[in-house]
């Protein structure tokens, strides 16, 4: 029966990659974790972010959205608490410091080993955060992401018939679940790739306090919506 949605499916299935695929706040929060932790703890993020999707279909579906549509009080609240959650993190990579063990010398061939001892050592002062704490910053960021409201919101109400039976429309959230997931584990994959990842490393501080800007006016931008 599933077949018989396939046009409805392949039209969320092309929103849905060009709303993933614009930079926000998820897109931000996966090159921070890159620069500063490493592929690993990107990648468990990268699952947070896609569990984190999950609650705007919860929602959408059970007809809570309609709740914080009709609410404005409700969803005024979502974006202020969207909005501090994602300045508390822009501050904190605005004071990201120059790590000055780190050496990029392209003068001379390296090897992959070289590449992973640079990395190790560029990283030493860094204490990466546990697998669920990495996992909870992706899926809160997600979580509060209001614009990943609205997108649900539209999503369920305009492209999704209402003649649509309630199993095709999880089957629905759970593919745009694992999609988004699958989606940031393949950038934290490309990221944390030998070459780019020498030169992510030698400007990591800078990198790291563009994307607390970038952060920052994602958060302005929230509250003056």
């Amino acid at each position: 029966m599933l077949a018989d949605y396939w046009v409805e499916f392949l039209t969320i299935a092309g929103v849905h990659l060009i709303a993933v695929a614009s930079p926000g706040p998820d897109f931000a929060i996966i090159v921070k974790q890159v620069i500063a932790y490493g592929r690993k703890t990107a990648t468990y993020t990268s699952v947070g972010i896609g569990l984190g999707i999950m609650l705007h279909v919860i929602y959408s579906i059970l007809g809570l959205g309609l709740l914080i549509k009709t609410t404005p009080l409700l969803y005024q609240g979502l974006l202020y608490l969207s909005a501090g959650y994602l300045t508390y993190i822009g501050i904190k990579s605005l004071l990201s410091k120059p790590d000055t063990t780190y050496q990029l010398s392209p003068a001379s061939p390296r090897s992959d080993l070289d590449n992973h001892v640079e990395q190790t050592i560029s990283t030493s002062s860094l204490v990466p955060p546990s697998s669920f704490k990495a996992f909870r910053l992706g899926f809160i960021t997600n979580g509060l992401n209001p614009k990943a409201t609205l997108f649900f919101l539209s999503l369920f109400s305009a492209i999704i018939a209402p003649s649509t039976p309630e199993f095709v429309r999880w089957s629905y959230g759970v593919y745009l679940s694992i999609a988004t997931g699958l989606w940031f584990i393949l950038l934290s994959v490309l990221l944390s790739h030998s070459r780019i990842d020498q030169y992510l490393q030698q400007y990591r501080h800078v990198i790291d306090r563009l994307m607390g800007v970038v952060l920052i006016l994602l958060a302005l931008s929230i509250v003056m919506y």
